[in-house]
């Protein structure tokens, strides 16, 4: 089996843009379609035709291409059923617990609400590659628009359980002003000061941060690690519950 082939690019001002393409079958899917132009020009870099959108969620700036990449594509939309009537051009409705084929693989989807109400991330287990969206960033996590702390953290829990091998694509390059916050809330994490020293290094060259793993993102970013005591020590809250914790920190980080 030849493994799925990956094309990751910046969309609009700070979207991630990515394109997944199995190579037995010549399916290519666009995560989200942040961007007709930026999407279009990685699909022709790379040779291929897109066959899917997968959308995470509603927001504009993930699905302002989708009927202009449909009508150049004829592809096929895939989204959560939740969001269904605000998905524009939906034809597949998916909602967590769920699966389905893509080429040679399986792909899960996992329900993350928190940012919007009807979030799902997708999950390739044979890929070991996690699209998570505006759940889970480098270094961060989405904002709670639509849903409570206690429902985003539930969220991140999930995605917190797969592999630590796990290669995360998320939905925005927030990940350098993430890591600045992440050393005000865990200014002692040796990885973590190590991992910011790189970035600033990554975007020196102008490169990318995406993708991550699930390892690294356990180790160093803050929202994942609310149960670290020296975290809560800074914060005061060595005896809160995880998702006041939680919220704390997303407060934070909101006005940082």
């Amino acid at each position: 089996m030849k493994a799925m082939q990956i094309e990751c690019f910046l969309c609009r001002q700070d979207n991630v843009g990515v394109l997944m393409h199995d190579p037995q079958t010549h399916l290519t899917a666009s995560i989200d379609a942040p961007e007709e132009s930026a999407v279009v020009a990685a699909a022709e870099r790379r040779g291929w035709k897109v066959s899917h959108i997968f959308s995470t969620h509603h927001h504009a700036d993930h699905v302002e291409a989708n009927l202009a990449l449909k009508e150049r594509y004829g592809l096929s939309v895939i989204g959560p059923a939740k969001e269904a009537a605000k998905i524009p051009g939906i034809d597949r409705m998916v909602a967590g617990d769920s699966s389905f084929k893509f080429g040679s693989n399986t792909v899960e989807v996992v329900e993350t609400p928190g940012h919007t109400a009807g979030h799902v991330c997708y999950y390739l287990p044979n890929a070991q590659v996690l699209f998570s969206g505006d759940t889970l960033f480098a270094l961060g996590c989405g904002r709670l628009i639509e849903k409570s702390a206690t429902d985003m953290w539930a969220s991140l829990q999930k995605l917190a359980a797969l592999p630590d091998e796990t290669v995360v694509y998320f939905g925005h390059e927030y990940t350098l002003i993430n890591a600045r916050f992440a050393l005000t809330i865990d200014p002692k994490n040796k990885p973590l000061r190590a991992r910011y020293e790189k970035l600033c290094e990554l975007q020196a060259n102008g490169i990318l941060t995406a993708p991550t793993t699930l390892g690294v993102e356990k180790e160093t970013n803050p929202f994942l690690r609310v149960d670290d005591p020296a975290i809560r020590a800074l914060l005061g809250m060595r005896e809160a519950s995880s998702v006041d914790v939680f919220a704390e920190i997303r407060k934070r980080r909101n006005n940082f």
